[in-house]
This record gives C-alpha cells, sequence and structure tokens, in this order.
C-alpha cells in the first residue's frame, strides 16, 4: 500500500461521511428530528477525523512532498486554503449545533452548514482523487510512497481515532433516521 493509497481509503470514508451529511440535512430542512448526540457525532468526525487527520497527512507530508518538487503549487496551495473553508463550516456548524442545544431554534442554519459542507466535500475530494492521481503517476516515487506509508501508518493514536471514527460512521449509517 502507498501514501496515496491511505488518502484514497481516507476518501472512502469521507465519502460514507457525505452521504450521511445529505441524509441529515435533508431530514432537518424537512422537520424531522436528528438526536443532537448525532449530529455531535458528525462534528466530531469533521474535526477528529477530517481536520486533525486527514488534512494533516495531506498537509503535513504529502503536500510537502509533493510540492518540494515545484509541482503543482497551485494546486496545494488551493487545498490549503479549502482545508481551512472546511474548518470555518465544521465551527459554524458546531456553534449553531451548541445553540440549539441551549433551546435557541437553530435547525435552519445547522442543516445549511451542513450541505454547504455535503457540497464541499464532494467538490474537494472529486478535485484531489485528480491530484492523487497525478502525484502519484508523475511525480512520487515508489520510495516516496512507501516512507509516506509508514509515516501514516506508525502513528497508533490516528490508528486508534480510524477505528473509533468508522464505528461512528457505522453507527450512523444504522441510525433510524439515516434508513428512512
Amino acid at each position: 500500500m502507498s501514501a496515496t493509497e491511505i488518502l484514497r481509503n481516507d476518501h472512502k470514508q469521507m465519502r460514507r461521511l457525505e452521504k450521511i451529511i445529505i441524509q441529515c440535512y435533508t431530514k432537518l430542512y424537512a422537520g424531522q428530528d436528528i438526536p443532537f448526540s448525532d449530529l455531535e457525532k458528525i462534528v466530531i468526525i469533521m474535526s477528529e477525523f477530517l481536520d486533525a487527520i486527514h488534512y494533516s497527512r495531506e498537509e503535513d507530508a504529502y503536500f510537502a512532498c509533493v510540492g518540494s518538487y515545484g509541482s503543482l503549487k497551485e494546486e496545494i496551495q488551493a487545498f490549503m486554503i479549502e482545508h481551512e473553508f472546511s474548518r470555518r463550516i465544521a465551527s459554524n456548524i458546531s456553534g449553531y449545533l451548541k445553540k440549539w442545544k441551549e433551546g435557541e431554534n437553530e435547525r435552519e442554519p445547522v442543516a445549511r452548514f451542513l450541505k454547504t459542507y455535503a457540497v464541499y466535500l464532494n467538490d474537494h475530494m472529486t478535485k484531489e482523487d485528480k491530484f492523487f492521481d497525478t502525484a502519484e503517476k508523475q511525480i512520487l516515487s515508489p520510495e516516496e510512497e512507501k516512507m509516506m506509508y509508514e509515516e501514516f501508518r506508525a502513528v497508533n493514536a490516528v490508528v486508534a481515532k480510524l477505528d473509533e471514527m468508522i464505528k461512528s460512521l457505522d453507527y450512523l449509517e444504522q441510525t433510524c433516521w439515516m434508513k428512512n
């Protein structure tokens, strides 16, 4: 396995999250209730998996390695900006969710920012997948791929968080609101 394959596997999990988010905001717009605990799980996945693990892998290792060749610098810069955009959307969801839990009717902003996040995820991952293809075929050597792969796998805390995130996705996919 290579570093690029790990990032593609991350994207498979992110596609699962995207489907959950779409169902969630659709139900919220329809006036149906989603347990706050499930909404919080979604926000945790956004912050602990996407931001703390996936984006970190990309920003700290993958993009740095690809960028060191002077290639794809504009794309890397755009992805960094998009990652920050993602963090801000997640922060907005978290803030409005907190207010909603405290009794304010913040259903619409939560739904709106969830929808924004789903649109962002689809667009962002589509562009990154093309970037990965180019980096894998034209820039990164097999040795660099293996080195980054080993680096990604060496962080045991990340492996534990990934397992936790997959369990959370499994749980969310099995909820009543997701199945109906």
